[in-house]
């Protein structure tokens, strides 16, 4: 909090925004050299620095926005994409709600998002420092965005009519991990409250994307969101927000567009076909929405092995929801013959990608012989008992 109180100074803040970017640790190290030598102190040269570099992090999820706003490196870390947040915005205005109460606001990189849609917006958070950091981002908003320190607990309301509910509860651990399974014990507040709260009034909740489904609430919508290529979060949606008939939802962000695909459950996957001419690799919100199945019927593909998440087809059909790929030659998963089938095409540049097969891409990449100037990607994946190498080229992505 000192340092924050040093910073949060005309001075203060005049000598970040004049300090520059801070990428790297080099940088970092200069700056502090720097500053020093102008006479500023410790504690102030260390907030400064500390704000820029965070800055310059927080430019690939809020743009030029991060210019003008203060983090915390965990903040930084939770805080919703800006586009993702916007989308949130989008639903929460489009459900015809007024108002709403960010519970565990961060850094507020959501209520960000809301003020800017138009809706009045009471931003909460538990941590003192972070709620005076989310105060300084939100104060161009004026009345429409109030902060106040406080637990989401204390601060819940369900009497107000027309505002709707956010909680981005705050995970105990770092990391918006895609494999590891994240549980109830993960958040605060628990998630056993908010889902009460989500039970009693329109409220939408992120999560980290490999929450237990098994744990979600069955009459709520579970939409699972991916941002140019990466599964960023989960989001549970219930009353007013949540979409009638629709229970499972993957949204697909790629620069300024998305796509989206909805159904009212899981979706039973195709059967098991032979490699065709094309392999799909659906998009990880498809895969963790369980909606494998929509996508291959679109594409009249069919599953390349029932445990594995990979498609194949013969039709030239793309989707925004799969990356497609163009057949080259299937190949024993091994170096040697892989080597030479690489030689053959003169391909000196290999993307490797895996799937069901305990292979380390990097390891692996250095027992290949990569010459030529033309690249392919090399998909090793298990189909039935076998371990096999498909040599491939990418399509470009459909729009």
């Amino acid at each position: 909090m000192s340092e924050l109180r040093a910073l949060l100074t005309p001075a203060g803040l005049e000598l970040l925004d004049a300090v520059g970017a801070v990428e790297s640790t080099a940088d970092v190290a200069r700056a502090v050299s720097r500053l020093r030598a102008a006479g500023h102190s410790p504690e102030l040269v260390s907030a400064v620095v500390g704000q820029a570099h965070l800055r310059s992090k927080a430019s690939a999820k809020f743009g030029p926005f991060a210019a003008r706003m203060l983090f915390t490196r965990a903040g930084l870390e939770q805080a919703t994409r800006l586009g993702v947040a916007a989308r949130h915005a989008q639903r929460i205005r489009s459900a015809g709600f007024t108002a709403v109460a960010d519970l565990g606001c961060g850094i507020g990189g959501d209520a960000l998002a809301f003020a800017g849609a138009g809706l009045d917006v009471l931003a909460v958070d538990a941590d003192e420092v972070t709620a005076a950091i989310a105060a300084y981002n939100l104060a161009p908003f004026g009345e429409g965005a109030v902060v106040r320190h406080s637990t989401a607990e204390d601060a819940f309301d369900d009497s107000e009519a027309g505002r709707a509910t956010w909680m981005d509860p705050a995970r105990r651990t770092s990391g918006h991990s895609e494999t590891r399974r994240v549980s109830a014990d993960d958040y605060s507040p628990s998630l056993d409250w908010a889902f009460d709260v989500a039970a009693r009034v329109p409220t939408g909740i992120k999560l980290g994307p490999a929450h237990d489904r098994d744990a979600l609430p069955a009459d709520a919508e579970a939409q699972w969101v991916s941002a140019d290529g990466s599964v960023v979060e989960l989001v549970v949606w219930s009353g007013a927000l949540a979409r009638d008939g629709v229970r499972r939802s993957a949204l697909v962000i790629r620069g300024d567009r998305s796509h989206e695909m909805t159904a009212p459950a899981d979706v039973a996957d195709e059967p098991v076909r032979e490699l065709g001419a094309f392999l799909h690799e659906p998009d990880g919100a498809v895969i963790r929405a369980r909606l494998i199945g929509d996508v291959a019927r679109s594409l009249n593909a069919g599953m390349l092995d029932e445990h594995i998440a990979y498609l194949t087809s013969d039709a030239a059909l793309t989707s925004p929801f799969v990356q497609s790929f163009r057949v080259r030659e299937t190949l024993p998963a091994n170096p040697k013959a892989i080597s030479a089938a690489l030689k053959a095409h003169g391909i000196g540049r290999i993307e490797i990608k895996k799937r069901g097969v305990d292979v380390d891409p990097a390891t692996f990449r250095k027992k290949l012989v990569l010459r030529g100037d033309k690249e392919a990607t090399l998909i090793l994946a298990r189909i039935g008992d076998q371990r096999r190498a498909i040599l491939a080229d990418r399509v470009p992505a459909a729009s």
